[in-house]
């Protein structure tokens, strides 16, 4: 498997989905730590993760959160809070939404996913990242 370093974290996104990509530039704004790497669900490191860890694409329609330091994935309302308690002031203080129980957070989590094509459209192919972001990107 394409080596992450172990004080990183990578955030795998459908690559064609409007959303997903709108999710992926605001987290890059706001990593001012330089936690994230980030690549497509459809790309080979993506799939690669997706094989290792076994994971049912048809049943798991979410961002994942790969954690190198623990060798660990993360899916859905879990991953996203996992992901904005890194962001700083305001954004992380959506850690407190680990409060609500995971069925319930993942029930709006899984809503929003189900129509996300439908209300914010979808692209022909992976974004691809301009040569400033480029590094913070696997293929």
């Amino acid at each position: 498997m394409t080596e992450i370093p172990k004080n990183k974290q990578l955030i795998l996104f459908d690559g064609v989905c409007n959303l997903c990509n709108s999710s992926v530039l605001y987290v890059i704004k706001r990593d001012k730590k330089n936690k994230f790497l980030f690549a497509p669900l459809q790309s080979e490191i993506g799939e690669e993760i997706i094989k290792q860890f076994n994971i049912d694409t048809n049943k798991t329609d979410s961002i994942l959160l790969y954690n190198a330091k623990n060798e660990t994935i993360t899916s859905k309302s879990s991953a996203a809070i996992h992901i904005a308690k890194h962001l700083g002031f305001p954004v992380n203080l959506l850690v407190v939404f680990f409060i609500v129980p995971t069925f319930l957070r993942n029930w709006v989590y899984n809503y929003i996913a189900k129509n996300r094509y439908q209300w914010y459209g979808k692209k022909e192919s992976c974004m691809i990242p301009t040569p400033e972001l480029k590094a913070k990107f696997l293929d």
